[in-house]
């Protein structure tokens, strides 16, 4: 992944730590949002993706899945976006003629087929979502008039439909691929097609900013500005509604917990998007992080534990100050998926995507505390009115056992003469949902119903002149109600 420079010079001194004391850190909260702060985010930033084969299993099979996306949405006020696509997507024919909503087989429940046909169904499963909706047709296979077909009955079904997406990680694509036609394939030929069939579906829809387009892997050469720099044009844009990247800081190879959760390591891997972001503003388009998770191929080792929880947290406050729009998390092959926020029972990293469906829920808008080049993030979280209401505070230090050291924050600024806050914790960044103890505000997830269950546990510390100190463990995060 391509390294820049962090985005210290971009944080108005003003609001950077005043010192760094022996026992901690000082922040000051800004009474109005500062000049640092993000425009207007989402109303609901964190979203989820879904693998397309899957997805029908997900909806009417997993008990979970509703009572989860439930959770989020009270914690939102508005049901989270939804993107369904994925490698998949670029396997599947449309059969209008299929009773089911998907066929396909494969060798074991744990993988992924190689083709499948999907029918009118598919569709009705996407349109009983109260949610907004993504979905992703094929393009590798060069049967445009086939994902056309699929795309007239996404757009007269789908009552809450965002965007099409054409193809998926189009990087991968190859020579042998019918979409290549025995040519070399570039960037700079995907380039070529996706502005192609953005007309020919637009055009066949008789719509305008319908597709998301870009749906690249990583940063290289395939890009949001090389596809705007060799293709888009006004023409060809009226149909675009969203860019899109999909990001994995890791392999399932190469993973590292430490290195995931780590607050340097967060910022530096959004502030990489910086350029992909702004391509798409100055087009007057949103940016989203299409698909996205810890590591590829479903996970690795990292992915089910509790610190993967605590990275969403701080990569989605990261993501909406930089611009981007939403986020969604990649929800693979049920029973072979280690970074899936539930299956039959609620997984960790889920209590990260509720965290931040705590913090960002009614916000207008988010400014970062710290300069980015330590272990410990703090936000100040505003309302439309341009007060603070929230503080988010996270210490990424990363801890398995033994003594577990903590850091004393001091924010001053605060409004009022006592606060209340939820604590993020777990026994370590390494625990796993039955094998020790993860909580949010001292309260966990049933399996089953998703529903928060045990004594919720408020935090109530009293400020002096504007003044209060936190402490936050090592693997642990602090969100606090002002």
């Amino acid at each position: 992944m391509t390294t820049r420079k962090l985005r210290v010079s971009a944080i108005v001194s003003g609001v950077l730590a005043t010192a760094r004391a022996v026992n901690g850190l000082s922040f000051e909260i800004p009474s109005s949002v500062p000049a640092n702060a993000s425009a207007q985010i989402d109303a609901a930033p964190v979203g989820l993706s879904f693998e397309f084969f899957a997805f029908p299993e997900y909806f009417e099979q997993l008990s979970l899945t509703d009572g989860c996306l439930g959770v989020l949405a009270d914690a939102y006020g508005t049901s989270p976006p939804i993107r369904i696509g994925g490698t998949t997507q670029d396997r599947a024919t449309y059969n209008a003629s299929l009773s089911s909503a998907v066929s396909y087989t494969v060798a074991s429940p744990d993988d992924a087929p190689e083709t499948l046909t999907f029918g009118d169904s598919f569709m009705d499963i996407a349109a009983s979502y109260s949610g907004s909706v993504t979905i992703g047709f094929n393009r590798r296979l060069d049967n445009i008039n086939n994902t056309i077909a699929a795309a007239k009955v996404a757009t007269s079904t789908i009552n809450n439909l965002y965007a099409i997406e054409l193809g998926n990680e189009p990087n991968f694509f190859t020579s042998s691929d019918p979409i290549a036609d025995g040519k070399s394939w570039t960037a700079a030929a995907d380039a070529v097609s996706q502005v192609a069939w953005q007309s020919s579906v637009g055009t066949a829809l008789d719509k305008t900013a319908i597709i998301q387009a870009g749906v690249f892997f990583g940063l290289g050469s395939y890009e949001v500005t090389n596809l705007v720099g060799e293709e888009e044009d006004t023409d060809a844009t009226q149909y675009v509604r969203s860019f899109c990247h999909h990001y994995y800081p890791y392999s399932a190879s190469t993973a590292d917990l430490d290195g995931l959760m780590s607050h340097e390591a967060i910022v530096e891997g959004v502030t990489a998007f910086q350029s992909q972001v702004s391509a798409a503003h100055d087009l007057d388009k949103d940016f989203v992080m299409g698909e996205t998770n810890s590591a590829t191929g479903g996970g690795g080792g990292i992915s089910p534990t509790f610190g993967a929880g605590l990275w969403i947290l701080d990569y989605a406050m990261q993501a909406v100050i930089l611009g981007i729009k939403q986020l969604y998390f990649h929800q693979g092959t049920i029973g072979n998926c280690p970074y899936c926020w539930w299956d039959e029972t609620v997984n960790a990293p889920f209590f990260g995507a509720y965290t931040a469906a705590l913090a960002l829920g009614g916000a207008a808008r988010v400014a970062q505390l710290d300069s980015g080049d330590s272990r410990v993030a703090a936000y100040a979280i505003y309302d439309s009115s341009g007060a603070p209401t929230r503080v988010l505070l996270y210490n990424s230090e990363y801890y398995t056992s033994g003594t577990r050291s903590s850091v004393n924050i001091s924010l001053s600024g605060l409004p009022s003469t006592t606060v209340s806050a939820k604590r993020l914790t777990g026994d370590a960044a390494t625990t796993t949902v039955g094998a020790g103890a993860i909580t949010i505000g001292g309260q966990a997830f049933a399996n089953g119903t998703c529903a928060l269950q045990g004594t919720a546990e408020a935090e109530t510390t009293t400020v002096q002149s504007g003044q209060a100190t936190f402490t936050v463990q090592e693997s642990e995060a602090l969100l606090i109600y002002l």
